[in-house]
Order: C-alpha cells, then structure tokens, then sequence
C-alpha cells in the first residue's frame, strides 16, 4: 500500500536527527514504502472552503549535514494526501489553534493526527484536571489572593504559564518565600490567561517521567533528571536522559484516560508523569522516541506507526 504522508513541520532542514521524533517517525514512514512531503504551517490557505498549502517531496536519510532532500514545491490541496501529521514546534498557542481550526475543514477528506480538533480542545496542563485524582492539587487562576490562599494550604508550589513548553518560566515558591509577588507580576506581564499552581512534588528531584501512549496504551517511557538544585528535568533545559521502566500505577493512570484520548482522537501523545502524578498530557508534537531507543533498543514509531495505519483503515472504510 503506497501511501501520500504530508509532514506539517518546521523546516526539516533544521532539526537534530539524533533527536528529534518527528524524523524517525518519517523514516519508519519511508521503510513502509509511504511517499512523504513537508509544508510550513505558514503557507497553510483557506478559500472557497478549499485548503491549500505549498508542499514539497521530502526524503530523510540517516547522515549528517545530508539529511533531507526537498524537491520543488508547488500549491496543493489538502485532500490529495492520505494523511497528514501536526508536528510542529508549540512556540505560538494561537497560531497553532488557528491551524487547527484551518485543518478541521479537511478531516472527513483526509485523515489529521493528531485530531485537530481532539488537539485544541486538550490543552497539556489542562486536560489532566478533568482527573483530579491524577495530578498533584493544582489551581489555575491569575489572581494573587487565590494564589495566596492555594500557598497558605499546599506551602511549597510550582507555578507555571498555561501556554509553557520545554521548562519555559517554571518557578519553585518555597513556603515563606518573598519572590511570590515578583513572580506573579513576571507573569502577568509576559503571559495571557490563568496560570498553572501545583503544589511541589519532592520526587522531581529524581526526575520527571515522559511515557510515550499510543492509542491510550503506553510503550516506553524515559526519566529526564534534573541538574543539580534543578527543578526543571526537560532536556531542553540541561535535564539529562535515563532509562524508565512503566509502573503498575502508571499503567493504571493510562487505562482511566484511554477512552477519552481515544474520543478525542489522540493517537499519539506523551504523559509526564512525577512520583504518582501526571502533570501534563502532551498532544501536540511529543517528543522523546530517540532517546527511548538509545536507553533501550524500543522503536516506538513502529507501534506509532502500526496505530496511524489502523485508523487509517478504519477512517476510509467509514467514508
């Protein structure tokens, strides 16, 4: 079965191929025998209810400084690709919703994974608190007073923006601490919207779980341990890489979120999780598959793969 895979992406150009997913996902695409190509979200075209993007063949190849080729790119209509991945960087939340909504014209035509919709409607650090009983106790509002009173009860707190990634303005209020003030007026400038206060799990210190789930299933999982008198374990942020096993409580979390990953068409995402509570539900773009593969020998892009390619087949024998 050929197939056409459209990679809506940041420019393949740019990445780390030691690291990033996205690459080794297009390469498992490739050993299938699927034919792929990238757009911007930049060039992305809505008009007459028809949307369009400028696409160009891609090839990924295993070599440094070599590792893509383009071929020309020409304007092209959404539909004419079996299947198309969301997997750019989350660096701009309203530009990438307004992707989605753009996507959401196409999805009884061609298949999006994410769902586009499932996608905007699932917030990282929001979705998890439809599970109370997972996450650490947690509040998201902007006003000091709250904050104050959420303090006064949990006394050591983690606050976050809503829209953050990759450890971006991650703060420890430490019980009695004066920064609260300074840190809450930080945010208040820099970010829209209510923020995200935890209260501080301990665990952290021996690092923060990224379990990769397919279709609500988890497959591997990988410890990103934070640097000394570090809070932040992301790797982006200096947090180094080790092996994970998944835990029976883990498993447990995964079965209790399944069927609404599944509604809403979360086929791919990746669960952090600290000591025994999840802290986000990653949707957009996760990250992680090949530092999986180098602690471990797992090729979890296979079992990505293995569940693109049944809903496929259930999406065109629904049409």
């Amino acid at each position: 079965m050929s197939l056409k895979i459209a990679l809506q992406m940041d420019p393949p150009q740019s990445i780390h191929i030691e690291k990033d997913s996205t690459f080794v996902l297009g390469l498992e695409a490739q050993k299938r025998g699927y034919s792929l190509f990238y757009y911007s979200p930049d060039t992305l075209k809505l008009q007459n209810g028809a949307v369009t993007a400028h696409a160009a063949p891609l090839t990924f190849k295993r070599k440094k400084a070599d590792h893509c080729t383009l071929g020309d790119f020409k304007e092209t209509d959404l539909t004419d690709f079996d299947m198309i991945l969301m997997r750019q960087d989350f660096n701009d939340p309203l530009s990438y919703a307004s992707t989605t909504h753009l996507l959401d014209h196409v999805t009884d035509q061609v298949l999006v994974l994410n769902n586009p919709t499932g996608t905007r409607e699932s917030p990282e650090k929001i979705l998890i608190t439809h599970y109370p009983d997972l996450a650490p106790p947690t509040m998201l509002s902007r006003n000091l007073s709250d904050i104050r009173a959420f303090q006064k009860e949990h006394s050591d707190l983690i606050m976050k923006p809503l829209n953050g990634f990759g450890g971006m303005d991650v703060y420890r209020i430490k019980p009695d601490d004066g920064n609260l003030e300074a840190v809450f007026d930080m945010f208040c400038r820099l970010h829209r919207g209510p923020f995200v206060v935890q209260k501080f799990i301990p665990e952290v210190k021996q690092g923060d779980k990224r379990i990769i789930v397919v279709e609500g299933e988890p497959i591997a999982g990988v410890l990103r341990v934070p640097q000394k008198d570090s809070i932040r374990a992301n790797l982006a942020v200096g947090g180094s890489a080790q092996i994970a096993e998944i835990t029976d409580r883990e498993r447990e979390i995964c079965a209790r979120i399944k069927p609404e990953l599944m509604k809403r068409g979360l086929v791919f995402v990746g669960l952090d999780v600290i000591g025994d509570y999840v802290t986000e539900i990653n949707p957009k773009s996760p990250t992680g598959l090949q530092h999986i593969y180098k602690l471990q020998g797992i090729k979890c892009e296979e079992a990505i793969w293995d569940a693109y390619e049944h809903r496929l087949n259930r999406f065109k024998a629904a049409a």
